[in-house]
């Protein structure tokens, strides 16, 4: 497949969803990247990703063992006491080799890289939150419509 003429990607809108350490990384690792290329880079946080952004959820993620596929293990294994904290532990670990941050020093870094953090409005209404819930990166809660004129002219990516 060749690129040859095609428009570069100048400008990212990623949609986090999931609440989870593997459902929010990948985020958080694509904003970090687009920003380090020059790129500009926001971040939509909806649903349960918004735990990812909340002040007193953000330092706990898990990893969810029951029903990943991608854990490689039985439903029943990955419901076990203690199965999600020890794969946890195992991911961090893994990631603290890689120097990858914490969350919260990846929204930090982020932020101050330029990169745009929002909460979903009909999210945050649902779950009744308010603006003081979240960490101070988050520079806004926005609705729908408001995060697709953000994102005119980019490419809008589902995680």
């Amino acid at each position: 497949m060749s690129t040859h003429g095609a428009e570069p990607i100048t400008k990212v809108s990623i949609v986090v969803s999931h609440g989870s350490l593997e459902g929010v990384y990948p985020g958080l690792i694509m904003a970090n990247g687009a920003r380090m290329e020059g790129m500009e880079a926001s971040l939509f946080f909806t649903f349960f990703g918004l735990d990812a952004i909340m002040e007193k959820r953000m330092d706990r993620l898990k990893v969810a063992t029951v029903g990943n596929p991608g854990m490689h293990m039985p439903t029943i294994l990955g419901a076990l006491p203690g199965m999600s904290a020890f794969a946890t532990s195992m991911m961090q670990k893994e990631m603290e080799k890689l120097d990858i941050p914490p969350v919260r020093e990846f929204l930090e870094m982020i932020n101050d890289a330029g990169g745009e953090i929002y909460a979903c409005k009909a999210s945050v209404d649902m779950f009744h939150l308010a603006k003081k819930d979240f960490c101070p990166q988050v520079k806004d809660i926005i609705s729908v419509g408001q995060f697709y004129e953000k994102s005119a002219g980019g490419q809008i990516i589902f995680t």
